[in-house]
Protein backbone atom coordinates (compact mmCIF):
# COMPACT_ATOMS: atom_id res chain seq x y z
CA UNK A 1 0.00 0.00 0.00
CA UNK A 2 1.62 3.68 -1.09
CA UNK A 3 0.84 6.63 0.91
CA UNK A 4 -1.69 7.75 -1.22
CA UNK A 5 -4.02 4.96 -0.80
CA UNK A 6 -2.76 4.65 3.19
CA UNK A 7 -3.98 8.47 3.44
CA UNK A 8 -7.28 7.64 1.09
CA UNK A 9 -8.44 5.09 3.61
CA UNK A 10 -7.19 5.96 6.72
CA UNK A 11 -8.46 10.33 6.67
CA UNK A 12 -11.93 9.06 6.56
CA UNK A 13 -11.63 6.57 9.64
CA UNK A 14 -9.47 9.41 11.66
CA UNK A 15 -12.18 11.90 10.62
CA UNK A 16 -15.00 9.69 11.72
CA UNK A 17 -13.29 8.73 15.08
CA UNK A 18 -12.36 12.17 16.50
CA UNK A 19 -16.44 13.08 15.49
CA UNK A 20 -17.73 10.04 17.21
CA UNK A 21 -15.82 10.79 20.17
CA UNK A 22 -16.94 14.61 20.69
CA UNK A 23 -20.64 13.72 20.02
CA UNK A 24 -20.25 10.95 23.23
CA UNK A 25 -19.30 13.99 25.62
CA UNK A 26 -22.08 15.06 27.50
CA UNK A 27 -20.93 19.02 27.32
CA UNK A 28 -22.60 22.60 26.53
CA UNK A 29 -23.45 22.77 22.43
CA UNK A 30 -21.64 25.76 21.88
CA UNK A 31 -18.69 24.09 22.89
CA UNK A 32 -18.89 20.78 21.43
CA UNK A 33 -19.71 22.99 18.69
CA UNK A 34 -16.49 24.95 18.48
CA UNK A 35 -14.62 21.84 19.12
CA UNK A 36 -16.02 19.97 16.44
CA UNK A 37 -15.22 22.84 13.96
CA UNK A 38 -11.55 23.11 14.04
CA UNK A 39 -11.13 19.42 13.88
CA UNK A 40 -13.41 19.19 10.76
CA UNK A 41 -11.46 21.81 9.23
CA UNK A 42 -9.29 19.20 7.16
CA UNK A 43 -5.63 19.44 6.80
CA UNK A 44 -3.43 16.39 6.03
CA UNK A 45 -3.44 13.99 9.28
CA UNK A 46 0.58 14.08 9.74
CA UNK A 47 0.46 13.18 12.88
CA UNK A 48 -2.58 10.69 13.37
CA UNK A 49 -1.03 9.33 9.95
CA UNK A 50 2.86 8.63 11.69
CA UNK A 51 1.36 6.51 14.52
CA UNK A 52 -0.61 4.23 11.82
CA UNK A 53 2.41 4.59 9.52
CA UNK A 54 4.12 3.55 12.12
CA UNK A 55 2.18 0.79 13.34
CA UNK A 56 1.57 -0.88 9.86
CA UNK A 57 5.81 -0.76 8.97
CA UNK A 58 6.63 -2.75 11.74
CA UNK A 59 4.04 -4.67 10.45
CA UNK A 60 1.55 -4.65 13.53
CA UNK A 61 -2.03 -3.52 14.31
CA UNK A 62 -3.88 -2.27 17.39
CA UNK A 63 -7.61 -2.04 18.48
CA UNK A 64 -6.42 1.27 20.22
CA UNK A 65 -4.48 2.93 17.43
CA UNK A 66 -7.18 5.10 16.16
CA UNK A 67 -7.94 6.47 19.79
CA UNK A 68 -4.38 7.87 20.02
CA UNK A 69 -4.31 9.17 16.75
CA UNK A 70 -7.60 10.93 17.25
CA UNK A 71 -5.99 12.10 21.02
CA UNK A 72 -2.55 13.41 18.90
CA UNK A 73 -4.81 15.21 16.42
CA UNK A 74 -6.85 16.64 19.06
CA UNK A 75 -3.58 18.13 21.05
CA UNK A 76 -2.33 19.62 18.06
CA UNK A 77 -5.75 20.76 17.21
CA UNK A 78 -6.06 23.26 20.67
CA UNK A 79 -2.47 23.82 19.91
CA UNK A 80 -3.59 25.79 16.17
CA UNK A 81 -6.73 26.93 17.99
CA UNK A 82 -4.45 28.96 20.82
CA UNK A 83 -1.85 29.75 18.16
CA UNK A 84 -4.60 31.74 16.15
CA UNK A 85 -5.49 33.84 19.49
CA UNK A 86 -5.37 37.84 19.49
CA UNK A 87 -2.90 37.17 22.47
CA UNK A 88 -0.43 35.00 20.21
CA UNK A 89 -0.42 34.75 16.57
CA UNK A 90 -3.47 37.04 15.73
CA UNK A 91 -4.48 35.43 12.40
CA UNK A 92 -8.17 35.37 11.11
CA UNK A 93 -7.58 32.19 8.82
CA UNK A 94 -6.80 28.61 9.58
CA UNK A 95 -6.97 26.24 6.82
CA UNK A 96 -8.62 28.36 4.26
CA UNK A 97 -11.71 29.19 7.18
CA UNK A 98 -11.92 31.32 9.73
CA UNK A 99 -9.92 30.83 12.83
CA UNK A 100 -12.21 29.57 15.92
CA UNK A 101 -12.05 32.66 17.75
CA UNK A 102 -13.84 34.52 14.75
CA UNK A 103 -16.74 32.16 15.06
CA UNK A 104 -17.07 31.52 18.38
CA UNK A 105 -15.10 34.15 20.05
CA UNK A 106 -12.35 34.43 22.36
CA UNK A 107 -13.59 32.88 25.41
CA UNK A 108 -15.28 29.71 23.85
CA UNK A 109 -11.95 29.42 21.85
CA UNK A 110 -9.69 29.65 24.75
CA UNK A 111 -12.01 26.92 25.94
CA UNK A 112 -12.52 24.32 23.20
CA UNK A 113 -8.49 24.37 23.09
CA UNK A 114 -8.34 23.33 26.82
CA UNK A 115 -11.46 20.83 26.27
CA UNK A 116 -9.48 19.06 23.47
CA UNK A 117 -6.26 19.26 25.45
CA UNK A 118 -8.09 17.48 28.66
CA UNK A 119 -10.58 15.50 26.36
CA UNK A 120 -7.13 13.94 24.75
CA UNK A 121 -5.51 12.95 28.15
CA UNK A 122 -8.57 11.25 29.19
CA UNK A 123 -8.54 8.98 25.52
CA UNK A 124 -5.22 7.69 26.23
CA UNK A 125 -6.35 7.08 30.16
CA UNK A 126 -8.94 4.92 28.92
CA UNK A 127 -7.43 2.73 26.00
CA UNK A 128 -8.60 -0.51 26.49
CA UNK A 129 -6.23 -3.04 25.38
CA UNK A 130 -2.89 -1.05 26.37
CA UNK A 131 -1.22 -2.68 29.52
CA UNK A 132 -1.09 -0.52 32.34
CA UNK A 133 2.75 -0.18 32.00
CA UNK A 134 2.03 0.76 28.57
CA UNK A 135 -0.50 3.27 29.12
CA UNK A 136 1.43 5.55 32.15
CA UNK A 137 4.20 5.06 29.02
CA UNK A 138 2.18 6.86 26.66
CA UNK A 139 0.65 9.38 29.05
CA UNK A 140 4.00 9.98 30.39
CA UNK A 141 5.56 10.76 26.85
CA UNK A 142 2.48 12.99 26.16
CA UNK A 143 2.34 14.81 28.69
CA UNK A 144 6.01 15.94 27.99
CA UNK A 145 5.75 16.17 24.53
CA UNK A 146 2.48 18.37 24.67
CA UNK A 147 3.69 20.51 27.63
CA UNK A 148 6.38 22.90 29.23
CA UNK A 149 9.47 20.72 28.48
CA UNK A 150 8.13 20.51 24.47
CA UNK A 151 5.61 22.13 23.15
CA UNK A 152 4.10 24.69 25.32
CA UNK A 153 7.78 25.41 26.17
CA UNK A 154 8.32 26.03 22.28
CA UNK A 155 5.60 28.24 22.02
CA UNK A 156 7.18 30.50 24.95
CA UNK A 157 10.59 30.54 23.62
CA UNK A 158 8.56 31.32 19.68
CA UNK A 159 7.03 34.52 21.90
CA UNK A 160 10.16 35.56 23.49
CA UNK A 161 12.35 35.21 20.16
CA UNK A 162 9.91 37.50 18.42
CA UNK A 163 12.06 40.98 17.53
CA UNK A 164 14.63 39.63 18.28
CA UNK A 165 17.89 38.06 16.07
CA UNK A 166 18.05 34.42 17.21
CA UNK A 167 20.90 32.02 16.69
CA UNK A 168 20.67 28.82 14.67
CA UNK A 169 21.03 26.44 17.38
CA UNK A 170 18.75 28.90 19.09
CA UNK A 171 16.38 28.72 16.19
CA UNK A 172 16.31 25.12 16.35
CA UNK A 173 15.23 24.69 19.62
CA UNK A 174 12.27 26.43 19.45
CA UNK A 175 11.37 23.87 16.50
CA UNK A 176 12.29 20.83 18.32
CA UNK A 177 10.04 21.78 20.91
CA UNK A 178 7.04 23.77 19.16
CA UNK A 179 6.92 21.03 16.07
CA UNK A 180 9.27 18.29 16.50
CA UNK A 181 7.84 17.18 19.62
CA UNK A 182 4.45 16.05 19.45
CA UNK A 183 5.81 14.68 15.81
CA UNK A 184 8.14 12.90 17.00
CA UNK A 185 5.43 11.59 19.92
CA UNK A 186 3.11 10.50 16.84
CA UNK A 187 6.15 8.18 16.06
CA UNK A 188 6.91 6.48 19.23
CA UNK A 189 3.47 6.41 20.22
CA UNK A 190 2.96 4.31 17.22
CA UNK A 191 6.22 1.83 17.87
CA UNK A 192 5.36 1.62 21.36
CA UNK A 193 2.01 0.50 20.53
CA UNK A 194 3.27 -2.13 18.08
CA UNK A 195 6.01 -3.19 20.81
CA UNK A 196 8.95 -2.09 18.67
CA UNK A 197 12.55 -2.76 20.37
CA UNK A 198 14.46 -0.27 22.08
CA UNK A 199 16.70 -0.44 19.56
CA UNK A 200 14.26 0.56 17.28
CA UNK A 201 12.93 3.75 19.57
CA UNK A 202 16.10 5.13 19.10
CA UNK A 203 16.31 4.84 15.41
CA UNK A 204 12.56 6.59 15.36
CA UNK A 205 13.34 9.14 17.66
CA UNK A 206 16.08 10.43 15.43
CA UNK A 207 13.59 9.93 12.60
CA UNK A 208 11.16 12.37 14.23
CA UNK A 209 14.07 14.60 15.44
CA UNK A 210 15.05 15.64 11.71
CA UNK A 211 11.62 15.30 10.54
CA UNK A 212 10.19 17.49 12.88
CA UNK A 213 12.99 19.79 11.43
CA UNK A 214 12.10 19.21 8.31
CA UNK A 215 8.35 19.95 8.33
CA UNK A 216 9.33 23.57 10.55
CA UNK A 217 12.40 24.33 7.95
CA UNK A 218 9.35 23.85 4.80
CA UNK A 219 6.94 25.98 7.05
CA UNK A 220 9.39 28.90 7.40
CA UNK A 221 9.96 28.97 3.66
CA UNK A 222 6.39 28.47 2.50
CA UNK A 223 5.75 31.23 4.74
CA UNK A 224 7.97 33.74 2.00
CA UNK A 225 7.25 31.49 -1.03
CA UNK A 226 3.75 30.95 -0.52
CA UNK A 227 0.14 32.77 -0.71
CA UNK A 228 -2.52 32.97 1.64
CA UNK A 229 -4.68 31.03 -0.71
CA UNK A 230 -2.17 28.07 -0.69
CA UNK A 231 -1.25 28.06 2.46
CA UNK A 232 -5.12 28.71 4.16
CA UNK A 233 -3.62 30.84 6.91
CA UNK A 234 -2.32 34.64 6.44
CA UNK A 235 1.27 34.62 4.49
CA UNK A 236 4.28 36.05 5.27
CA UNK A 237 3.13 36.75 9.33
CA UNK A 238 6.99 35.76 10.28
CA UNK A 239 8.12 38.65 9.04
CA UNK A 240 4.79 40.99 9.98
CA UNK A 241 6.02 39.49 13.17
CA UNK A 242 9.65 39.92 12.71
CA UNK A 243 10.32 36.40 14.09
CA UNK A 244 13.61 34.50 13.40
CA UNK A 245 13.54 32.12 10.53
CA UNK A 246 15.35 29.73 8.68
CA UNK A 247 15.30 31.88 5.22
CA UNK A 248 16.05 34.93 7.38
CA UNK A 249 18.90 33.40 9.40
CA UNK A 250 20.05 31.54 6.79
CA UNK A 251 18.91 33.08 3.18
CA UNK A 252 16.21 30.99 1.45
CA UNK A 253 18.90 29.11 -0.86
CA UNK A 254 20.55 27.92 2.07
CA UNK A 255 17.28 26.98 3.64
CA UNK A 256 16.44 24.69 1.44
CA UNK A 257 19.61 22.79 1.51
CA UNK A 258 19.29 22.79 5.15
CA UNK A 259 15.79 20.98 4.41
CA UNK A 260 17.29 18.61 2.42
CA UNK A 261 19.46 18.00 5.28
CA UNK A 262 17.39 17.12 7.87
CA UNK A 263 14.98 15.52 5.49
CA UNK A 264 17.60 12.72 4.26
CA UNK A 265 19.26 12.52 7.90
CA UNK A 266 15.67 11.17 8.77
CA UNK A 267 15.86 8.91 5.59
CA UNK A 268 18.91 7.37 6.93
CA UNK A 269 17.49 6.70 9.97
CA UNK A 270 15.14 4.55 8.83
CA UNK A 271 17.99 2.65 7.13
CA UNK A 272 18.37 0.68 10.47
CA UNK A 273 15.09 -0.32 11.16
CA UNK A 274 14.02 -3.98 9.16
CA UNK A 275 11.53 -3.69 6.17
CA UNK A 276 11.18 -1.22 3.32
CA UNK A 277 9.49 1.71 5.81
CA UNK A 278 7.94 2.62 2.67
CA UNK A 279 5.24 4.74 4.57
CA UNK A 280 7.68 6.57 5.99
CA UNK A 281 9.50 7.55 3.52
CA UNK A 282 6.40 8.94 1.51
CA UNK A 283 5.41 10.72 4.34
CA UNK A 284 9.18 13.07 4.55
CA UNK A 285 8.91 13.37 0.96
CA UNK A 286 5.32 14.74 1.51
CA UNK A 287 6.47 17.34 4.18
CA UNK A 288 9.55 18.41 2.21
CA UNK A 289 7.56 19.03 -0.34
CA UNK A 290 3.75 20.27 0.56
CA UNK A 291 2.75 23.74 -0.43
CA UNK A 292 0.41 24.34 2.72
Amino acid sequence: MNLKQFRTHYEPVIQQEMAELISGLAIPESLKESMHYSLQAGGKRIRPMLVLATMHEQGAAHPDALKVAAAIEMIHTYSLIHDDLPSMDNDDLRRGMPTNHKVFGEAVAILAGDALLTFSFSIMARLDDVSAEDKVRLIDLLSTAAGAEGMVGGQVLDIEGEEKQLGLEQLEQVHLLKTGALLTYSIISGAILAGASSEQLVALSTFGRHLGLAFQIQDDILDVTGTSEELGKTAGKDETSEKSTYPGILTLPKAKEKLDYHAQQALDALDGLPGQQQLLKELTELIVQRKS
